[in-house]
């Protein structure tokens, strides 16, 4: 089948809000004096609802809930500034052009996506944009890209998705789709067994090479 459509996760993929949280966890230890260990944080990278103490640094009695504050607080201010990844533009003004499709599939909720798409102009140039409130299940498990294919009026076939963490390519796979894997820093050394191809950045993309991808 041609390529008809595009589906994107979000955070670390279109726009750096990874590096932003990982940076404003790292803030709330040093301020404190404590040692930020990553793989604390990686736990939780690209999953919904998952029940971990972030803050395994601090003694069992320090209260998690100024700790959670302070780092919302810091997490909602650097996001503010994060870019826009590279390449990210660029394929989504060629694929428009193009006549594709193209949507948002991200376990954040739409006033975190929304806005920062928005922000950045990017809103626009999508069709639809699916959050973690719009399915019963988030990522690994397949709803959100199932509901971005709905909207789109597409089949998996005619599709490719893009995702920079493990639990996102494996719901990208598990509803059929050819996954497209674009690590951020956070997730550089996870390997991606459903990956039809791994890139370093979207700026190595075009629809020629997106149309020969097959599932791995």
């Amino acid at each position: 089948m041609p390529l008809r459509g595009l589906i994107f996760d979000f955070d670390g993929l279109l726009v750096d809000t990874e590096t932003a949280t990982l940076e404003a966890w790292r803030q709330v230890h040093a301020e404190d004096g404590h040692h930020a260990d990553p793989r604390v944080l990686h736990s939780v990278v690209g999953h919904v609802d998952v029940v971990a103490d972030l803050w395994t640094a601090y003694p069992p009695e320090h209260d998690r809930a100024k700790l959670a504050a302070r780092f919302l607080t810091l997490t909602r201010e650097r996001c503010r500034l994060a870019p826009v990844l590279p390449g990210a533009v660029a394929l989504l003004d060629a694929a428009r052009a193009a006549g594709l499709r193209l949507a948002v599939a991200s376990n954040s909720s739409h006033r975190h996506v929304d806005a920062h798409l928005a922000a950045r102009g990017l809103l626009p140039r999508f069709a639809t944009v699916v959050c973690r409130e719009d399915v019963p299940r988030g990522k690994p498990a397949p709803d959100l890209y199932l509901e971005a294919l709905s909207r789109l009026g597409l089949q998996p076939a005619e599709a490719v998705a893009f995702e920079d963490s493990m639990p996102g390519h494996e719901a990208a796979a598990a509803a059929g789709l050819r996954v497209v894997v674009v690590p951020n820093p956070s997730t550089a050394g996870d390997a991606f067994p459903h990956a039809a191809l791994r890139v370093g950045s979207l700026a190595e993309l075009d629809l020629p090479r997106l149309e020969q991808l097959s599932l791995p």
